[in-house]
């Protein structure tokens, strides 16, 4: 496994793989790797010839008030995972290798940005998609695969991909959980041992309205009550949004079906906490 920190040397050697008839895979992330990002590697490596896992800490979807510069980071620890689950190439460039001091261009999912996620965080998914794309045109991979704990952010870097008519194919992946049910994130390292247990309400309540809708419950609005209300059992938790939304357009649904998506986020002490399921297939289902 080769470590490049380098585009032009990254697509100098993508290039000859490709002229020689071999199919590359992509694993976005931003490294302080867990078992949600190895799966997503491990995917990669049976359904592609070549992998590449990029770990890049992209200050374009940061505010200035959030956690660009207390970020987790371990590049040793992810050379190794990375060897372990098969990748062939880590792309870890620095910040002035992907962007100049000044950035002019970004791009913007209009309507799917806006909501959810974009309420609290307005620039967020531009800084996303904007160095999505720029990730696409370094690589040229056949297949990119990203956790579908994110998404609202999967939801929009497939509509970037097919506006744009990118020619590779975005593949969700399960999310990876806790024993107790929460879904892994680089971010839960925030979290004290009190913090910690007490974010285990999060997949619980999930768990709970899926439940409440399999026996017969349509009603969007009492499924976010239910949600909601057990969510502030919790001392240490404040709700952000609990929504009820299409899983491809992100748009409020009146009654809820086999497209219904429910979506969470919470702040625990330092930490922000985002976690969805589809209400009719439940917890650990796509």
């Amino acid at each position: 496994m080769q470590i490049v920190t380098s585009r032009i040397e990254l697509q100098d050697h993508l290039d000859h793989l490709r002229g020689n008839g071999k199919s590359i895979g992509l694993v976005p992330t931003m490294g302080f790797l867990h078992k949600g990002h190895i799966s997503l590697i491990k995917r990669a490596v049976d359904e592609n010839d070549f992998v590449v896992t990029t770990i890049f800490v992209n200050p374009l979807q940061f505010a200035a008030h959030e956690d660009l510069s207390t970020y987790p980071r371990d590049i040793e620890q992810d050379s190794a995972l990375c060897e372990q689950a098969g990748t062939s190439i880590i792309f870890a460039p620095e910040v002035h290798e992907m962007f100049s001091d000044t950035v002019l261009t970004s791009i913007t999912v209009n309507s799917l940005s806006a909501v959810l996620e974009g309420v609290s965080r307005p620039t967020h998914f531009a800084g996303v998609a904007t160095v999505v794309s720029k990730i696409f045109n370094v690589v040229g991979p056949c297949n990119s695969y990203f956790g579908e704990k994110d998404w609202q952010q999967l939801q929009i870097i497939k509509k970037m991909v097919d506006d744009l008519s990118y020619r590779v194919n975005v593949i969700g992946c399960p999310i990876i959980r806790d024993n107790d049910g929460l879904a892994l994130s680089s971010r839960n390292i925030y979290l004290s041992d009190e913090e910690r247990n007490q974010a285990s309400i999060i997949p619980q309540t999930l768990k709970n309205a899926h439940l409440k809708i399999k026996s017969g419950e349509n009603s969007t609005q009492e499924i976010k009550n239910l949600i909601h209300d057990q969510l502030q059992e919790k001392q240490l938790i404040s709700v952000d949004y609990v929504a009820l939304v299409d899983s491809d357009s992100l748009e409020p649904v009146a009654e809820i079906d086999e497209k219904t998506r429910i979506l969470v986020a919470v702040r625990i002490g330092s930490a922000r906490l985002i976690d969805n399921i589809n209400a009719h297939s439940g917890l650990f289902s796509s």
